[in-house]
């Protein structure tokens, strides 16, 4: 008897992805920003923590903490993660591909980005929704990609200055941008905690059930196991902070 491998056509609820997480392929963007490098937006992510494998090309992830700044080599067969408040932006020496795991599914696409506009923007978000927002016709590869390119060189003199002024011994700034950043995603906060329970906590909870189920003796959620395949992303990629992504999960 032959087994059998379901096509997941982008349903998480009929074949749950591991550990809740997220899964896009990333081709770096190579236009040059403001301070002459080449690569993506920097951002970063409230409660999601990120994780870059990198599989072709050669780069960089440019990062600012609490902590300082950090720029960190990207080769194939690299490894990175980095948690929530870690500002990060991707530079890319040249083919930079990476495939970008990404905790917390749904929540990222639900609004847990925040860009590193100036303050003025992001203390309000009046200002910062339609500043991060693509147009309709400029979010895939099929449009010109204008408005991705102006909203990255909106985003880099400013983290330059975060930069800046973490190395100078001053993290105000820095803390002033975390606290907006957490002021602009507050009126989410519902909604992002029915994706969280759906999603991560569920299969958190499934693999509870399953250790109390074989603590008891029990195995029958072995018997029900299944294989997945997912087809490759489509030619047509979407438009992200830090280039073109190929999604494979929400």
């Amino acid at each position: 008897m032959r087994g059998r491998v379901v096509e997941v056509d982008g349903d998480v609820t009929a074949a749950p992805f591991p550990g809740g997480i997220g899964l896009s392929h990333l081709r770096v963007y190579d236009t040059t920003a403001p301070d002459g490098l080449a690569g993506g937006t920097p951002h970063l992510h409230t409660v999601c923590t990120e994780a870059y494998a990198v599989v072709a090309g050669a780069g960089a992830v440019q990062t600012l903490t609490a902590a300082g700044y950090a720029e960190i080599p990207l080769e194939p067969g690299a490894f990175v993660w980095f948690t929530p408040g870690t500002i990060h932006r991707l530079v890319n020496g040249g083919g930079l591909e990476i495939l970008v795991l990404m905790g917390n599914a749904g929540l990222p696409e639900a609004g847990d980005m925040v860009i590193t506009f100036p303050p003025d923007v992001v203390a309000s978000a009046d200002m910062y929704e339609p500043a991060a927002a693509l147009p309709e016709h400029d979010r895939t590869t099929a449009g010109p990609g204008e408005a991705a390119r102006r909203r990255r060189d909106r985003a880099v003199p400013e983290f330059r200055g975060l930069v800046a002024a973490v190395e100078a011994g001053d993290p105000g700034p820095l803390r002033a941008f975390h606290e907006a950043a957490a002021a602009l995603v507050r009126p989410r906060l519902a909604t992002w905690e029915a994706i969280w329970r759906d999603g991560p906590k569920a299969a958190a909870d499934r693999t509870g059930e399953q250790l109390a189920a074989l603590a008891a003796g029990v195995a029958g959620h072995l018997a029900g196991a299944s294989v997945h395949r997912l087809p490759p992303p489509p030619a047509e990629r979407r438009l992200g902070c830090c280039g073109t992504l190929g999604t494979y999960m929400p």
